[in-house]
């Protein structure tokens, strides 16, 4: 059978940049198309951004940064606003749960998933300014000190095509919290969800200018390389793969900007032999396959103990067999299509290498009754050795290696053998095992016996080529401001006198 979707309701016209307040076209008329991942046809419009286009959306934040009310309004003022957004986004669930499987080709019940979780970051920063503290040092009787935090300015955020609408909540959430004013360059892949973000902004009562989008692509000249060498730009939050991450790194640095940026990863999933078998075959089932594969914190390398190998291999690639793939649109479907065919011929390339490079034990191609769209079967490959491309190089996508190995210090050699480095899963019985094994891996962020359950307080970021900086709970704040030491004296001065006559 041949693959077939239905748009959602409410489709706009053409994807325009909204600066300033108004929906505008870029400045030299120029679109690019936007593809249904199912059938891998245009089925939209969108203006692609120049520097001209930037230059008008930074002037605008930068007008509201240092005219508006936004930065001197009170945290809890600008709670307000923050706690209105999540709400209007919660009652449009339906609404941008469908655009963003519709354009991303994400299950839509995982799509849903994402809309609540971007309403939650909206919360968590709204609660987070309130309660806020700022350090206070005293010296009795001689100085008392103090910290003052201050917004930066126009912050720069440029967003990924996966779960789009949830990351760029991630990083507006904490941007507009503390006082800032953005220009957000999200994903030419998937701009579909990020155009109803001023609607949502306008109807929260954000004022005019203090959000301004610019839709495009990264190259140079165009929206992305832009935004990162404007000069009254300080600050760039970027996510996506690390060779891009390396090129922002280097196109910031004559401006000397404040960067964050999560980068790419390969992250293992180490299951000894004395770990729940039945919750970790799960756990890196769901780990490596939802969202369609297409994480960045997927366990896309999975270790596992001599002694237990070829059960938990075949039973992961029993398991793995019984994945449903689907339309993104059908309630039922566990993984669905690759975000845009330029995706998919990578992710294929990856898996006909695989076949050379281990053993194909569960997929391995286009799944049956899906001739058209970006659709690949959950593929496993196992017996693949640490010089492997597959097991070095990050994929992106529904496939994974398994390796195996038979003593604590191979797999933590292992584990670290990959120039990434944001996250790990480690499933043991053994507490003492498990934390000294956690605080030895070289990744941002461990969960012990566990999926990837994320608590907003916690820093989210990674090591080695996968990221610099960390976002999260207070740590975001420290990246969306300035600390400011204020100094003030309390008692005589006893400094020394120069130049007294």
């Amino acid at each position: 059978m041949t693959a077939s979707t239905t748009a959602p309701a409410n489709l706009p016209e053409k994807i325009r940049h909204y600066i300033d307040g108004e929906f505008v076209d870029s400045l030299d008329g120029d679109e690019f198309d936007v593809i249904n991942p199912v059938t891998n046809q245009p089925y939209i419009k969108a203006a692609s951004g120049k520097k001209a286009d930037i230059d008008r959306a930074v002037a605008a934040a930068k007008k509201a940064f240092e005219e508006g009310p936004w930065p001197t309004m009170l945290p809890r003022e600008r709670a307000r606003v923050l706690n209105r957004i999540a709400d209007i986004v919660e009652s449009r669930e339906d609404e941008l749960a469908a655009m963003e499987s519709y354009d991303s080709g994400l299950p839509i019940t995982q799509a849903k998933g994402q809309a609540r979780r971007a309403a939650e970051n909206f919360r968590f920063f709204a609660d987070l300014i309130v309660a806020q503290t700022d350090d206070a040092y005293k010296v009795p009787g001689r100085q008392a000190n103090y910290v003052n935090r201050k917004p930066k300015g126009v912050a720069g955020l440029i967003t990924p095509w996966n779960t789009p609408f949830m990351l760029e909540s991630w990083k507006l959430g904490p941007a507009l919290a503390t006082g800032n004013t953005v220009v957000l360059k999200p994903a030419e892949f998937t701009p579909l969800s990020a155009s109803l973000w001023p609607g949502i902004f306008e109807e929260a009562g954000l004022p005019t200018g203090v959000f301004n989008m610019v839709n495009g692509f990264g190259e140079e000249g165009f929206a992305g390389d832009s935004l990162v060498k404007h000069p009254d730009v300080p600050l760039i939050s970027f996510t996506g793969e690390s060779s891009t991450g390396q090129a922002i790194f280097a196109n910031a640095a004559p401006w000397l900007k404040g960067l964050s940026m999560e980068l790419g990863g390969k992250s293992p999933a180490v299951v000894f032999a004395d770990a729940d078998l039945d919750a970790a075959v799960n756990a890196t089932i769901f780990g490596v396959f939802s969202l369609n594969g297409e994480r960045c914190t997927a366990g896309s390398r999975i270790l596992v103990e001599d002694s237990i190998y070829d059960e938990f291999v075949e039973r992961y690639a029993a398991q793995a067999k019984r994945v449903k793939v689907g339309l993104p649109s059908d309630p039922d479907t566990e993984v669905a299509a690759l975000v845009h065919p330029e995706h998919y011929e990578k992710v294929m390339s990856y898996v006909e290498l695989g076949k050379e490079e281990g053993r194909l034990v569960a997929g391995g191609g286009r799944p049956e009754g899906f001739e058209d769209g970006n659709f690949v079967q959950p593929t496993v490959f196992a017996d693949v050795t640490p010089d492997a491309r597959i097991y070095q190089e990050e994929i992106f996508g529904p496939v994974v290696a398994i390796t195996k190995f038979s003593s604590d210090e191979e797999a933590l050699e292992l584990a670290n053998d990959t120039k990434y480095g944001l996250a790990a899963y480690i499933w043991t019985s053994d507490l003492k095992r498990a934390h000294n094994f956690a605080q030895a891996v070289e990744s941002g962020m461990v969960w012990l016996n566990s999926n990837n359950v994320r608590d907003l307080r916690t820093p989210f970021g990674g090591v080695k080529a996968s990221g610099l900086g960390h976002e999260g709970g207070y740590r975001s704040i420290d990246f969306y401001t300035d600390q400011q030491a204020v100094h003030i004296n309390l008692g005589e001065v006893h400094n020394p006198v120069f130049g007294k006559q």
